[in-house]
């Protein structure tokens, strides 16, 4: 890859939540981080068209970030008339393998990383959302979409979790043996989260960012580890996220055009990865009383196992999976949980059942919900309803993949209705 504008993307969207780790380490300033490393991306989309993409991009980000923290840090020693001795030690020689890698840290600083933003001062809301733009990378306005609020609302509460962390001294450091079961929840929630915007982006050319679903599942893996026992809530989550990366091959065409579930080539499903998710399915840490977000993750686990497990869309039980989203609804309620479940009602029963399951749905903002609606009313031969829902999907989307296909779906129809 040499166009400088793809290699920035992709190495934002790869390297966004090393960089922060690493530069966090260093100068301990989460109030400077974020802009700085901003900044570094900004100056790489000038200079990289011009002077050419450098050999190491990561590692150039990371150097213009250090200086601009560094500049920063020696304005604030100005203006305060004093000894300016953190800037001194901050500017001693980095080790070479350090600066040509930047990724080096990858799990240990990342899980440092995360588990500072799960800490007990934050809300579990801000702490989620904290991470998804800190380690991840993920835009304000897609974790607005994934939080099911306004972007405003979204932004005000992320910047308030960051004065939070640095009013309150919040250290960059695993919490003891003791403190750590504390932040297990709030750690698979940013873990689950993350895997979302990875498996569905809200924006963006691309319809799965399968590195940073990749990412969330490793987060996940050593948090499991580092407990050290069967943690349901971990098990559970480890084997959804299992589940439903098994199938990324198959999701895209060789195009990069949406697949549908029911058109997938199961040939390209990773079995290996489906089994070692079912055995995480059956482990007894998941047989007895467990929390609401255990349970949570525990039935969507089980409804992912359907779709995995079956040989075919036909040979798919519905009517399980059906029963399934009944029971998710009482731990986890919401539109995109009853949107499911209307989807489930369509295969089950027909897309007049499914019609009626989704009529009193709303979801502001999402074009998940009037696609699905279009689909039923297309099945239904209703062409004129299902074309004015899919221009209402097209106008909500942001994920240009999807777009896509909302957009070749709206043009099949036959305008007959």
């Amino acid at each position: 890859m040499t166009d400088p504008d793809a290699v920035l993307d992709a190495t934002v969207r790869e390297e966004w939540g090393r960089l922060v780790a690493l530069l966090l380490a260093r100068h301990r300033r989460l109030d400077l981080v974020e802009d700085a490393l901003a900044d570094a991306v900004e100056a790489a989309a000038r200079a990289w068209p011009e002077q050419g993409v450098p050999h190491n991009p990561p590692a150039w980000l990371n150097t213009v970030a250090n200086r601009r923290i560094l500049d920063q840090l020696r304005a604030e020693a100005i203006h305060q008339r004093k000894v300016p001795q953190l800037v001194m030690d901050a500017t001693r020689p980095v080790p070479a393998e350090v600066m040509a890698d930047p990724g080096g840290l990858i799990e240990d600083e990342l899980l440092r990383l995360v588990l500072m933003c799960a800490h007990p001062a934050l809300a579990p809301e801000a702490a989620g959302a904290l991470a998804l733009r800190l380690v991840v990378g993920v835009s304000t306005p897609d974790i607005a979409r994934l939080f099911l609020v306004p972007e405003s609302t979204m932004a005000a509460r992320i910047t308030r979790a960051k004065k939070k962390i640095v009013s309150a001294g919040i250290p960059f450091a695993v919490p003891s043996e003791e403190d750590l079961p504390g932040r297990l929840d709030t750690v698979a929630q940013i873990g689950y989260l993350a895997f979302t915007a990875g498996y569905a982006p809200g924006s963006g050319p691309d319809l799965l960012r399968a590195e940073l679903a990749g990412t969330a599942i490793e987060l996940i893996s050593v948090t499991d580890d580092l407990r050290g026992q069967d943690d349901p809530v971990l098990v559970s989550l480890r084997a959804l996220m299992g589940f439903q990366h098994s199938r990324r091959d198959a999701r895209v065409d060789a195009a990069g055009a949406l697949v549908l579930l029911a058109d997938q080539d199961r040939t390209r499903w990773h079995r290996d990865e489906i089994a070692a998710a079912h055995e995480r399915l059956m482990s007894p840490a998941l047989l007895g009383p467990m929390s609401p977000r255990a349970a949570a993750y525990t039935l969507q686990a089980r409804i992912a196992a359907e779709h995995a497990l079956a040989p075919s869309t036909a040979a798919t039980s519905w009517s399980r999976i059906v029963s399934l989203y009944d029971l998710l609804l009482q731990v986890m309620p919401g539109a995109p949980t009853e949107v499911a479940r209307a989807v489930a009602v369509a295969e089950e029963r027909g897309p007049a059942a499914g019609l009626e399951a989704l009529g009193p749905i709303t979801w502001a903002g999402s074009h998940r919900l009037p696609a699905v609606r279009a689909d039923l009313l297309a099945r239904l031969g209703d062409t004129d309803a299902a074309r004015s829902a899919y221009d209402t999907a097209i106008d909500l989307c942001r994920n240009e993949t999807e777009l896509a296909h909302l957009r070749a779906r709206r043009d099949s129809l036959d305008g007959s209705g």
